[in-house]
């Protein structure tokens, strides 16, 4: 099991857990790992979000890659794909993200990036922690003219821009977008510095919340994970969709008219009609997690759609549709990854696609998300110890506890047990017909679950 990483690269606590000694020593060691089969003084681009700590993290990376000998390009705030984006287009040797993504302020987090703009496999995290805990990093040390160096390129976000420009400008000068409004929540975090500037270059009428980041509020009451304020927001000031993107930009959740939620599961529906219809849905077949809901697993069935899944987390999504050859995945939570475009989950393109189909088809958000039905699924967190929240398989009454609930929702639903990968839980997720019903059962096992596990 790995040290430090978990399922999104690193999380912790910034300054104390994730202290400068502990990024110093995974950017050295990343600087070695990523760049040990090149011929040339590697280069390594470093992005991040709002958080306080974002400056005192990326201070420490930088230490520890110029450390290695290897050159670094300082991006500033940026959302996580504008990183992968450009990590791609510049040839960079890898690059690094610094956020905790829908986490509140007090957490930080690092992930790498491969030159190809793809979060790196599990295998290169473990060999990472290897050399950190090899004793050998002070070998790994340059000297001299060895020495690398950094510059600041905060004009690169321009690129960024121009890469929805390319991509969507021609489209939506086609489109009738008189009467079309857009709510956006940025959550202050990392799209708080491109999000006005894409939807305006493009033309699109638009409203902007929660775009005044302090250090502190990232996610606080706002984005993605807190969708209350841009509900209210869209039904009171008659907006035609609201979009909410997390902490560094990577997912995208919608508010229909009505302000009711569009998920990552409606989404992934939505675009891939949309992709099937222009014959652009490779394979015919669409990506999923292991956590997307039921309704998404009939939609494909009635829409001959081949549904793929894997287990949770981005990077499994990503890694099934290279293999096999997919355009298209995402999950619940709203990262979409659309291959033709981006290899990771982008807010941004998740945003505009879903705009350019409601004007394309010329009909309202909701009558466009009709085409899904969502079952009532409930996830409770149970708090449990660190050390013990991969073990609930293995204490008898939970595991009975489980196979009682299986056996009761295996026509009409369905119970996943899975333990965090960042945090000290275990998610208990039930599917069913019966909101009310399965919250009840949810909310048992979790209790019994947190009895035992602590």
């Amino acid at each position: 099991m790995r040290k430090y990483f978990g399922t999104d690269g690193i999380r912790r606590i910034a300054n104390t857990e994730l202290s400068p000694n502990l990024v110093y020593r995974v950017a050295k060691a990343g600087a070695y790992v990523l760049s040990k089969h090149t011929d040339h003084t590697p280069t390594i681009l470093i992005g991040r979000d709002t958080r306080i700590s974002g400056t005192l993290i990326e201070s420490a990376m930088v230490a520890g890659f110029l450390s290695y000998g290897a050159n670094v390009k300082i991006l500033g705030v940026l959302p996580t794909p504008g990183v992968a984006y450009l990590t791609k287009k510049l040839k960079a040797d890898a690059s690094v993200v610094i956020s905790a993504s829908h986490n509140t302020y007090e957490f930080n987090g690092v992930k790498y990036f491969s030159n190809k703009g793809m979060k790196i496999p599990d295998e290169l995290e473990e060999e990472i922690e290897e050399v950190m805990d090899s004793g050998k990093l002070d070998d790994f040390s340059a000297v001299n003219e060895k020495i690398g160096v950094s510059e600041i390129r905060t004009d690169l976000l321009d690129e960024y821009v121009y890469f929805f420009r390319k991509n969507f400008e021609e489209d939506f000068e086609k489109l009738d977008m008189s009467n079309f409004v857009v709510a956006i929540d940025t959550a202050n975090g990392a799209t708080s510095v491109v999000a006005e500037k894409v939807f305006s270059a493009l033309g699109i009428k638009h409203y902007i919340l929660n775009n005044t980041p302090n250090g502190t509020n990232i996610n606080d009451n706002c984005g993605s994970t807190h969708l209350d304020v841009l509900k209210k927001y869209v039904v009171e000031n008659k907006c035609n969709l609201g979009i909410a993107y997390d902490g560094d930009g990577d997912r995208c959740l919608a508010v229909d008219e009505n302000g009711n939620e569009i998920d990552g599961d409606i989404i992934l529906a939505v675009i891939s009609n949309y992709m099937k219809e222009k014959g652009k849905l490779n394979k015919n077949t669409l990506v999923a997690t292991v956590m997307s809901n039921l309704g998404l697993k009939k939609y494909a069935q009635e829409n001959n759609i081949n549904f793929e899944e894997t287990k949770v987390g981005d990077r499994y999504v990503l890694e099934k549709m290279l293999k096999e050859g997919y355009n298209l995945g995402g999950e619940q939570s709203g990262h979409i990854i659309m291959l033709d475009y981006n290899p990771t989950g982008d807010g941004i393109l998740t945003s505009l696609m879903l705009t350019k189909i409601i004007l394309e088809k010329n009909v309202s958000a909701s009558k466009v998300c009709d085409i899904i039905n969502i079952y009532p699924q409930v996830l409770v967190n149970a708090k449990v110890s660190s050390e013990k929240k991969y073990d609930y398989d293995k204490d008898e009454e939970i595991k009975k506890e489980i196979e009682k609930l299986e056996k009761e929702f295996s026509e009409n639903g369905r119970v996943l047990i899975r333990p965090s990968g960042t945090e000290p839980l275990v998610r208990v997720m039930i599917e069913g017909t019966d909101k009310e019903y399965i919250g009840t059962k949810a909310k048992e096992l979790a209790k019994l679950i947190e009895e035992k596990l602590n």
